[in-house]
């Protein structure tokens, strides 16, 4: 039960560095453009968020049922299993928040979740769902495990959010060629408030549902190997039966509503570090820009929510801040920055993956069962 309750508190602390982390995927190019106050934006975001987190569950359901392989994970281990890949998504968001590099949560989480899937399992390969043909179903594209759920759209969502957001620019200076400038920041600084508010919902119909994923996956293993049999009436609301279709996994509302709060609070705390590398660094922005930059990625994100992929908010809308300026002209790109970007985006998955493993194995040597 303690090891029940202490997965649910990781997977809230992940939620809220979650939260601080991604703040700027949704406010950095409204607070480059100077529509809004860096407060102002957080407080837009965090609203945004939080409606986002309540809209859906597919992203949830691909993270409790299409990733890791329950049966060749030893019933007594899944919750240790889930503290340690937590653990090292928390530890890869904070160094990366340090160094103000804009890498991704969501692929830390997954790194780290089939890490310590495969150190628990003990190497068994098959605890991680690598590559499992998608299918339509009640819940979005069910299926599909780590090749297809995660692997194709890590590399498709960031092209796609570059095309879309260098497309929308160029439709966009064709409009406006006639316009005078100050017409054009007036009037894209109010649209921008709108893409942004578009950006902030988008965010949290993916991020805020991976950690439900992962607490609905700790309560099913939990109320499968007996833990709550003996629980008190006041906290029966626990037990979460396994579905004989793990697509048609049920997420309570209390767990969606708890996530969503903890990620609206992550959100609140503000991720200036980040903010400035994508807001001012990559690219020098202007309302219209943001308005592009926002608009191409949300729509990116949410249709990916829907198909219940986890994709990077973090790839995607840096992707779409360099469409934007390359549609402006591709020396205004700040190209070595991009390239330490893109690094992180590399490097994320593997290292999260690594540091889950590791732990877990250094675990295993010093006596702790799994």
């Amino acid at each position: 039960m303690i090891l029940v309750l202490t997965v649910i508190l990781v997977a809230l602390v992940f939620t809220y560095t979650n939260g601080f982390h991604d703040t700027a995927n949704s406010i950095a190019t409204v607070v480059g453009t100077k529509v809004l106050t860096p407060r102002q934006a957080i407080l837009l975001a965090t609203v945004t968020n939080l409606l986002g987190a309540m809209s859906g569950a597919a992203v949830a359901i691909t993270i409790a049922s299409g990733l890791v392989n329950a049966d060749a994970i030893p019933a007594a281990a899944s919750s240790q299993m889930l503290i340690c890949a937590l653990v090292a998504a928390i530890v890869w968001n904070l160094v990366t928040w340090y160094v103000g590099l804009p890498s991704s949560s969501s692929h830390a989480l997954i790194g780290g979740l089939c890490g310590a899937a495969l150190a628990t399992a003990h190497n068994d390969w098959h605890a991680v769902i690598w590559n499992q043909m998608p299918k339509a179903g009640k819940h979005a594209w069910e299926g599909g495990g780590l090749l297809f759920k995660v692997v194709i759209p890590m590399v498709v969502s960031p092209i796609l959010g570059l095309v879309i957001a260098f497309l929308i620019m160029v439709v966009l200076y064709l409009i406006l060629r006639g316009w005078r400038p100050l017409t054009v920041t007036r009037t894209f600084g109010k649209l921008q408030l709108v893409s942004s508010a578009y950006m902030g919902f988008s965010h949290g119909t993916n991020d805020a549902q991976k950690t439900m994923g992962i607490v609905s996956l700790a309560l099913v293993a939990a109320t499968r190997n007996g833990v709550f049999n003996h629980l008190p009436g006041w906290l029966k609301f626990l037990r979460t039966p396994e579905a004989a279709d793990p697509q048609s996994q049920h997420i309570a509302l209390w767990i969606k509503v708890l996530c969503a709060l903890t990620m609206g609070a992550g959100t609140a705390a503000g991720g200036w570090r980040v903010i400035k590398t994508l807001g001012h660094k990559l690219v020098r922005l202007q309302p219209v820009h943001g308005f592009a930059a926002e608009t191409a990625a949300a729509s990116v994100l949410l249709g990916t929510a829907l198909l219940g992929m986890p994709v990077s908010t973090t790839h995607v809308l840096t992707s779409a801040i360099i469409g934007v300026g390359a549609a402006k002209r591709w020396s205004a790109l700040k190209w070595s920055l991009a390239e330490k970007i893109v690094w992180a985006w590399v490097f994320t998955l593997p290292a999260s993956g690594a540091l889950a493993y590791i732990l877990v194995w250094s675990l295993q040597s010093l006596g702790w069962t799994f």
